[in-house]
């Protein structure tokens, strides 16, 4: 008897986690529009695939841009949260898109290894949304504006 008690409980307290995680809503960004020779490397997938207009980003997902290359992209959340210009020679990882659902908070991390971004972001819809670009020495997070990062590799 006890340990029925205890298998239900512990049940209970999964049944909670579960209901706690699906409020968690994934967001997107879509490409829209393309310059040159851009790629897209897909979650979990081994092989970069050639990007096209229109095509929609997952979180974990990396868009690379080679010479005279370029690729601009909507990220959305509730309404759009921004446009990011990746310029050429880059490589961006799409590391966190996320919405909370009942508080409407945004989380967006943007992880560019090399290269540059501009970005236009919108003003956040509370004060526990974070907006953060991460480069290999440093996060930058914003609340609402226009700018860009870049990152040089280490010869």
């Amino acid at each position: 008897m006890k340990s029925l008690k205890t298998i239900c409980v512990l049940l209970l307290v999964a049944c909670l986690a579960c209901f706690a995680f699906a409020d968690e809503i994934k967001r997107v960004a879509k490409i829209t529009s393309i310059t040159g020779d851009v790629n897209v490397k897909v979650y979990g997938e081994a092989d970069w695939v050639p990007a096209e207009k229109g095509m929609i980003l997952n979180e974990g997902d990396m868009i690379r841009t080679k010479a005279d290359s370029w690729a601009h992209l909507m990220l959305n959340g509730k309404g759009q949260t921004a446009n990011v210009e990746v310029e050429e020679n880059s490589k961006l990882l799409l590391s966190q898109l996320i919405t909370q659902g009942k508080k409407g908070t945004q989380q967006t991390l943007l992880d560019l290894a090399i290269g540059e971004i501009l970005i236009k972001a919108e003003k956040l819809h509370t004060s526990e949304s974070k907006f953060e670009v991460k480069t290999p020495s440093s996060i930058v997070g914003v609340r609402g504006t226009k700018f860009s990062v870049r990152v040089e590799a280490i010869e």
